[in-house]
């Protein structure tokens, strides 16, 4: 049975480990895009940054099995069955190794729908398909730790989430000096490092899952091929893929429509868009202890549980947001003038900055319900309210653009966070409810 006792040294046990393993993986990018550039030629750089985007963006649409395994797992944690989290991850596992295989085996029309769409040079385009060859057979393991992580994160062992980043984008970063700088393998080298670091980190990822396998429940097949369990999942599931669909849509929306205001005004959102990225990843901390907390609280039938744990990760996910919202306040300037050289591109982000500044403080309610509803699964409520905000989104981004630029932009993109979290914030009391019944 789940500890019941819910204290901020538990929520920051959860939370921090998290932060941390999220603070590692633009160093891995940037050490990528280093080592090729050490070749000397601009192909090698443009290659490996399509080959990554090609392949993040395929292996993105599983993200919905990181969160959905978290949120069934909670509550199975919570409720006292062990033989469901033992099940739970052997039927998540199985799922990402068949989507694994299905990428391997699409693979030529997959990479030539990728390049249709995002042409290239020769050059880049073959050194990108000979990348992607290679790293396509990591595809059942980089799905796999979508499950692995969730698990990990239902159970409050976020630990081993942070030594499993370690361990893969150390190990990456190693071989990818020994191969592409020692052994002169170019392209490819970081490559095969990459693909390496996958399959050792799935290792070391189902190693540190071990009391899954401790007894019979993971290979308990009449429970695991349940069809009512199996219907479950992918209820749970497709209902996040849909959402995150809905918000991915948005913010490439943003992306395209800042286009059309000039280069400077789209390297300016571009710049500020990583401040939001550092938002997420610090935010995310708090919303997965959400997920845990809530999602145990859930299993165990305990209504007042559910909201303290609500309420107490909500409080640390507000501090955070108010926090980093001064950060980029103050320190804001200081962070563009190290992103951007050029003078007009600085001028614009300036221009722009108090949105970057406001918008953790405007979305943390839509962060910090999204880790609740998750932890609840109560995802059909999630999609819905990410259906309506994509809809009030889309109503009010023409006007917005018409009248204020690129100002309005931004503003549309605060009214999709408002609205995310309005919405959610509606369907609250239902969730707290549900948890009696």
């Amino acid at each position: 049975m789940a500890e019941t006792r819910l204290t901020h040294r538990r929520v920051l046990a959860i939370a921090l480990p998290i932060v941390l393993s999220n603070a590692t993986v633009p160093i891995l990018g940037a050490v990528d895009t280093g080592v090729v550039g050490q070749l000397g030629e601009a192909a090698p750089i443009g290659a490996v940054g399509i080959g990554a985007v090609v392949l993040s963006m395929f292996y993105w649409l599983f993200g919905f099995l990181r969160m959905g395994t978290s949120g069934m797992v909670a509550q199975a944690h919570g409720a006292g069955d062990t033989a469901e989290t033992g099940a739970l991850l052997t039927r998540s596992l199985l799922f990402a190794v068949g989507a694994g295989v299905t990428l391997i085996i699409l693979q030529v029309p997959i990479f030539a729908l990728a390049f249709f769409l995002a042409p290239a040079s020769d050059e880049v385009e073959t050194l990108a398909s000979a990348y992607l060859a290679i790293r396509i057979w990591g595809a059942p393991a980089t799905i796999a730790l979508y499950a692995v992580t969730g698990w990990l994160i239902a159970l409050e062992r976020t630990r081993g989430v942070l030594v499993l980043q370690l361990w893969m984008n150390g190990l990456n970063i190693v071989l990818d000096l020994w191969f592409v700088l020692g052994l002169g393998w170019g392209v490819e080298g970081v490559a095969v490092a990459t693909l390496i670091a996958e399959w050792t980190g799935l290792a070391l990822g189902l190693w540190l899952c071990r009391a899954a396998f401790s007894g019979d429940q993971w290979k308990d097949w009449p429970r695991v091929f349940d069809r009512a369990r199996i219907r479950r999942m992918v209820g749970v599931n497709g209902d996040i893929m849909v959402r995150s669909v809905v918000l991915q849509a948005a913010f490439t929306s943003f992306l395209f429509l800042g286009a059309r205001h000039g280069d400077a005004t789209l390297a300016a959102n571009q710049v500020l868009l990583q401040f939001l990225e550092i938002t997420a990843f610090a935010m995310d901390g708090f919303a997965f202890a959400a997920e845990s907390l809530v999602g145990q609280a859930y299993g165990a039938r305990s209504r007042r549980r559910v909201r303290d744990a609500s309420i107490l990760t909500s409080q640390w996910g507000v501090g955070g947001a108010v926090a980093l919202g001064l950060l980029f306040w103050f320190a804001g300037p200081a962070l563009i003038d190290l992103m951007a050289k050029a003078p007009e591109v600085r001028i614009e982000a300036r221009d722009f900055l108090p949105w970057a500044a406001i918008a953790p403080v405007i979305g943390i309610a839509s962060w910090m319900f999204d880790g609740i509803f998750i932890g609840a699964t109560r995802t059909r409520d999630m999609r819905n309210a990410m259906l309506l905000s994509g809809l009030i989104y889309l109503v009010v981004l023409v006007p917005l653009i018409a009248a204020f630029g690129n100002h309005g932009l931004w503003a549309a993109l605060m009214v999709l966070n408002t609205a995310r979290g309005l919405t959610l914030w509606r369907a609250y009391p239902a969730l707290e409810r549900a948890a009696e019944t």
